[in-house]
């Protein structure tokens, strides 16, 4: 598998690459190639006396390619101007990557930058699985100095979330990858009104989440749960969160909801900024080229 990682070259986002076993995980689950990638703004000049932007950020990523290539990855860096959502896709598009990595800081308001920026942008146009690393700051006044990765066994315990829409069960069709790295899946559907509305049950959705936990036994030898809750989607996929303690939650970069609107804008954005494990976005085999 190849993978981008696009970093900021912030110490916070140096924290995800400094993990032997986050490095591990990204091995098992067959990560051989790597991109460093980060983008230098527009507004950064390059014609300043005795500074080259892009020269300095190529020499910032070099700690990180050592971090890799000792790791045993192959590696390549990059090093691109404009708007870093586009420029992180356009590279997971051109290469192309079968997982682009970003970290996102903070859960309160004031502390989701990316949430707000290039994580989001990212997340919405992305044509790739998009990992969402978490990387915790220690508190509101916290140094860079003291990041660490909230979870650093990014898919020991997996939380999958479906609608039974055709994006969720792309998502589905990605648990079989991660199986040397998994440990545990559990299955969640949140039941919302509008589908007890349309006659859905408890009792039915348990149904189709036992088949998919038996099929995901077979396929990948795991310990499988499933659980249904009732309630707004948002708020249910955080309280599964809170119950099981996931290491990754695994959603379609795409829902049903009433309005077809983008399931980041009503759902994945907020487990992004909200929750607490990483985050894994698969997209739709239908998003267009970016």
């Amino acid at each position: 598998m190849r993978a981008v990682f696009a970093t900021d070259l912030s110490e916070a986002s140096r924290a995800a690459f400094r993990s032997r076993t986050c490095l591990h995980c990204l091995d098992a689950i067959g990560v051989s190639e790597v991109h460093l990638f980060t983008v230098v703004p527009d507004n950064v000049s390059g014609s300043l006396p005795g500074m080259d932007a892009a020269s300095d950020a190529s020499e910032a990523l070099e700690p990180q390619r050592e971090t890799f290539e000792a790791a045993g990855f192959d590696v390549e860096t990059h090093v691109a101007r404009g708007a870093p959502y586009r420029r992180i896709n356009g590279l997971a598009e051109r290469l192309p990557a079968d997982l682009t990595v970003v970290g996102s800081r903070g859960q309160s308001p004031l502390r989701n930058r990316l949430i707000g920026d290039t994580v989001r942008n990212v997340a919405r146009t992305s044509v790739v699985p998009l990992l969402v690393e978490r990387i915790d700051d220690g508190s509101d006044t916290a140094a860079d100095a003291d990041a660490t990765l909230t979870q650093e066994h990014l898919f020991r315990e997996i939380l999958y979330v479906t609608d039974f829409s055709d994006n969720a069960e792309r998502a589905f069709e990605f648990l079989p990858r991660l199986r040397r790295a998994a440990d545990r899946v559990t299955l969640l559907h949140v039941l919302e009104r509008e589908r007890t509305d349309r006659g859905e049950s408890f009792a039915v959705a348990r149904e189709r989440l036992a088949e998919r936990a038996a099929d995901l036994d077979r396929r990948m030898d795991v310990e499988t749960d499933i659980a249904v809750r009732s309630g707004e989607a948002v708020e249910g996929i955080l309280a599964e969160e809170r119950r099981i303690d996931p290491t990754l939650t695994l959603l379609g970069a795409r829902g049903t909801s009433r309005l077809r609107r983008l399931l980041l804008g009503n759902v994945s954005e907020s487990v992004i900024a909200r929750g607490t494990s990483n985050v894994l976005l698969v997209p739709p085999a239908s998003v267009p080229p970016r």
